[in-house]
């Protein structure tokens, strides 16, 4: 079985408003010096066999991700 991992966030330059009610948030609990958050998403994907990377790229492409303002990582 081959596990891959995707992360997906949002482009640099995108609008974060959950990032920036956490970062508001723990600046409420005294949390000083965030400079910055940014949420994203993380998910596994689980293969009976070997996948061609490509194929990975088109799943991100087409289904995990919004191409306009997401960017994602893949980890084998």
């Amino acid at each position: 079985m081959k596990k891959v991992k995707v992360f997906v966030t949002l482009k640099e330059g995108i609008l974060d408003p959950q990032g920036l009610a956490i970062k508001h948030a723990l600046e409420s609990m005294d949390y000083e010096g965030i400079e910055d958050v940014r949420v994203g998403k993380y998910m596994e994907l689980k293969f009976s066999g070997d996948i061609p990377e490509e194929r990975l790229h088109q799943i991100c492409d087409q289904v995990l991700s919004n191409p306009v303002i997401e960017d994602y990582r893949i980890e084998m």
